[in-house]
């Protein structure tokens, strides 16, 4: 009998992971078919999380319209797709020169963007401005423009879109938002602010255009990691605070939020939170116990200005 289960076992396990990577082979391949054919806009296409959207939904057969703020870059990255792509079952990607931040020309460049195809069936808003430091440190001009970036900009763009969805009753706007659109966290309290704001907008909108099949979606990681930069390890066993920014600072491949935003249009998610437990922990203390939340991060700016001055 002990014979037999010890060889029952290992063929158990494998029979499992074979129907968990069949299973997941079919949703990519279902998720790819989705988007085929599709205009899907990209906002800061050539960041590191950008050019890996652009990548995997041109190779899956989407019509791009690829924004940046930079020509020379957007034409590298157009050449880059081309160049690895089927042209029997892909799209040129066309380009469009976009700064999210312009607030005052994004009403022009929305319309640009609907002409390069004459609709928009997705929007991803992934575009973002990144600020740290005191909170009293950071002038109110630079808090504007972290707003103009992370706020005001997308949703002008999202205002010049959304009358055509609604108008042909069709359509999917995503977010690319972060963890602290939910959670807040010091030295950080500008870009924490934009992002509670557009967190905001979303679920509102989430509710108001839902009756002309309209679909809103955020896909909120930790942080997107760079390709080759890895956190300094540090002296982080000290406190549980540090520890807990740790966990955060690690944050999710752009890869793996790629083609998570992918699986998100098409299986029109409304919201995916991708994090380890510990931030995920973290929301849940923040809901549920908030005093002793803020205790823990009260007492690791403490910590860390102790540190600071021993420099």
């Amino acid at each position: 009998m002990g014979l037999i289960t010890f060889l029952i076992l290992p063929l158990l396990i494998l029979g499992i992971s074979g129907i968990i990577y069949i299973y997941r082979e079919v949703v990519r391949l279902m998720s790819r078919s989705a988007v085929k054919n599709k205009v899907v806009v990209i906002t800061d296409a050539v960041s590191g999380l950008g050019k890996e959207c652009s990548r995997v939904f041109h190779s899956a057969g989407a019509r791009l319209v690829l924004c940046g703020k930079t020509w020379e870059k957007l034409e590298a990255l157009h050449d880059a797709l081309i160049s690895v792509a089927d042209p029997s079952v892909t799209f040129t990607p066309k380009l469009v020169l976009l700064d999210i931040s312009d607030v005052n020309n994004i009403e022009a460049t929305g319309k640009e963007i609907q002409e390069c195809y004459g609709c928009v069936d997705v929007l991803i808003n992934n575009a973002s401005m990144k600020i740290k430091g005191p909170a009293h440190s950071v002038t109110l001009e630079l808090d504007k423009k972290i707003m103009d970036a992370n706020y005001f900009g997308p949703i002008t763009l999202i205002k010049t879109i959304l009358p055509h969805m609604i108008s042909r009753r069709t359509g999917q706007i995503v977010l690319v938002n972060n963890i602290q659109g939910k959670l807040g966290v010091p030295f950080r309290a500008a870009y924490a602010a934009s992002k509670h704001a557009i967190q905001g907008f979303f679920d509102c909108l989430r509710a108001e255009v839902e009756e002309f099949d309209v679909f809103v979606s955020t896909v909120s990681p930790t942080f997107i990691r760079s390709y080759h930069v890895q956190p300094d390890p540090g002296n982080w066993e000290a406190s549980i605070w540090k520890f807990f920014f740790r966990k955060l600072s690690y944050g999710v491949h752009p890869v793996e939020v790629a083609e998570e935003v992918l699986r998100t249009v098409s299986r029109r998610k409304q919201e995916v939170f991708m994090a380890n437990p510990v931030p995920k922990a973290a929301l849940y203390v923040r809901t549920f116990l908030p005093e002793l939340f803020f205790a823990v991060v009260a007492t690791g700016v403490k910590e860390r200005h102790f540190v600071e001055e021993e420099k």
